[in-house]
This record gives C-alpha cells, sequence and structure tokens, in this order.
C-alpha cells in the first residue's frame, strides 16, 4: 500500500485497536496467478509478538480454503469511516476533490486451526458480538445442532508479519482547511461523514501533543 508519511499509522496499539473495532475485514490471496478474496469478521489476539495473531473461518466450500493450506501469503485489509471530500470546504476552492478515509493492512501466511482451536475461536468472535445485547446467544459447542454445523467449516490463523496503517485525514492541508472540513462533516447527517470528522478531530489532537 502506497503511504505517504502524512498519513502513516506506526503506533501499534492503536493499529490494534482499529482492527478490533473495524473487525469485519477483506482476506485476500493468490494462486496460479488469481486473486481470491473473502470478507469475513475477525478475531485479533494482542499477545502474540510482533504484531499479534488473526483468526477467522470461511466455508469448507470456500475455495479460497486452498489457498490458505498452500503457505502463501495472504493480505487482510480493514476499513474504517471514509467519505468524499469537497474543494469547496477549503479555505480557496481552487483544489480538486479528495476522499478522506482510515485503512489497515496485514499480511502473513494461514494456518488452518484444529477442532479446539476452532471453538475458542467461534466462543471469541460470539462473545465479542453479543456482549452488548439485553438478551445474548450463547454459542454451545456440545449442542446437537452446532455439531452438525460446524464440520461445514474451517478455522485459521495469520500471525501477522507486517502491519500498515494509513489514516488519510488531510493532514497535509493548512490548518484552517481541515477546521473547514471538520465543519462540514460535522454538520452532515451522514453518520460516516461525522466519523471521518470525529477522526480527523483526534488525529489534529494527537499531532498537536
Amino acid at each position: 500500500m502506497y503511504v505517504p508519511k502524512a498519513f502513516a499509522v506506526d503506533d501499534l496499539v492503536q493499529l490494534q485497536d482499529f482492527m478490533e473495532e473495524f473487525n469485519f475485514a477483506t482476506v485476500v490471496t493468490q494462486r496460479d496467478g488469481e486473486l481470491t478474496a473473502s470478507h469475513i469478521p475477525f478475531l485479533l489476539d494482542r499477545n502474540v509478538a510482533p504484531y499479534g495473531v488473526l483468526r477467522a473461518y470461511v466455508a469448507i466450500r470456500n475455495p479460497q480454503l486452498q489457498d490458505f493450506r498452500s503457505g502463501s501469503q495472504a493480505l487482510v485489509i480493514f476499513q474504517g469511516p471514509h467519505t468524499y471530500i469537497s474543494p469547496s470546504w477549503y479555505v480557496r476552492p481552487e483544489n480538486v476533490p479528495t476522499w478522506n478515509y482510515t485503512v489497515v493492512h496485514a499480511y502473513g501466511v494461514p494456518q488452518i486451526l484444529d477442532r479446539e482451536a476452532m471453538v475458542a475461536l467461534l466462543k471469541g468472535l460470539v462473545g465479542k458480538h453479543e456482549s452488548s445485547f439485553e438478551k445474548p446467544w450463547d454459542f454451545d459447542p456440545g449442542d446437537p445442532f452446532m455439531q452438525k454445523q460446524m464440520p461445514e467449516i474451517a478455522g485459521f490463523e495469520i500471525k501477522i508479519q507486517r502491519l500498515q496503517g494509513k489514516f488519510k485525514l488531510n493532514q497535509n492541508r493548512t490548518p484552517a482547511d481541515r477546521a473547514g472540513v471538520i465543519e462540514a462533516l460535522s454538520a452532515s447527517e451522514d453518520p460516516l461523514q461525522q466519523a471521518v470528522a470525529s477522526l480527523m478531530i483526534q488525529r489534529r489532537s494527537t499531532d498537536l501533543s
């Protein structure tokens, strides 16, 4: 990924926080010159150096499972809030439109999980996404229905070997231009635009500290 210095994010905690918050990601592999992608939720284990381990699962009928078994590298793309930026929001509108966005790329070689590790993965994913519900659904691997379903999926993990973060949030513009963009996005009713405005404010505070 092309990452100009102004947009680079190198802080490991910030990158891991991002992957956990936007954990529905895209995993891309290549085999015999053909690219394959799957869109799936990931669970991050931060406790494995240097960057952590990502775990997920796919259907056993997914052809990408062959790529995971091949020993070749995979790319996992985590995308956060993004939005169009109008030149009319700058001090001088004699500019061009752009797009503000936040993204993290994680690289590593997939390994297939055994049943015990896959059960732990499923418990972790369900627990993460059910925890805020008033009546959370509980994953029980011993349930007869679950025992019939589990052979239909295969778990895998990727030890992250390289990690890139890019938060393109008008850092290359003047403070006045950034303020104009924040004002316009904050006034929008679009949740994505409001989220980008919040990230720009956070990033501005980080740059000033």
